[in-house]
């Protein structure tokens, strides 16, 4: 018992510096200028809201996309792991994310992600392209 003492107090300690929760609802902006917006996460980690790309192909006015995802709820989990769908409406394509929100040491909010681009293809031959 006198062992663990110590090891509880570090593992406390360590925790106490990432303390705040990291909440995914809000407005989201990336190194490229893209804007996410996660409405709502719902008590079983169901999440909406929308995402708008800066790197687009087209002209016009583009109406941001729906996204749909989950993020993962223990509430021993400070920074969360999470993962989101976007249907983009212009293309015939998808993307998803995962990722995790992290505090960094002055309790900014950080989402760090994956992604992949699915693009609709007429032919089985075409598939290794569809993909980046």
């Amino acid at each position: 018992m006198v062992r663990a003492t110590p090891f509880l107090l570090v593992l406390f300690l360590a925790l106490g510096a990432h303390g705040k929760k990291c909440n995914l609802t809000g407005d989201w902006k990336n190194d490229l200028g893209s804007n996410m917006t996660i409405y709502e996460v719902k008590e079983n980690g169901d999440l909406t809201g929308t995402y708008l790309t800066s790197v687009s192909g087209g002209g016009g006015e583009i109406i941001p996309p729906p996204l749909l995802g989950s993020q993962h709820l223990p509430d021993q989990l400070n920074q969360p792991t999470f993962g989101f769908t976007v249907h983009w409406s212009t293309t015939d394509t998808i993307s998803v994310f995962t990722g995790q929100c992290f505090v960094d040491n002055e309790g900014k909010e950080i989402l760090k992600t994956m992604w992949l681009w699915r693009s609709h293809d007429n032919r089985l031959e075409d598939d290794w392209n569809a993909t980046v």
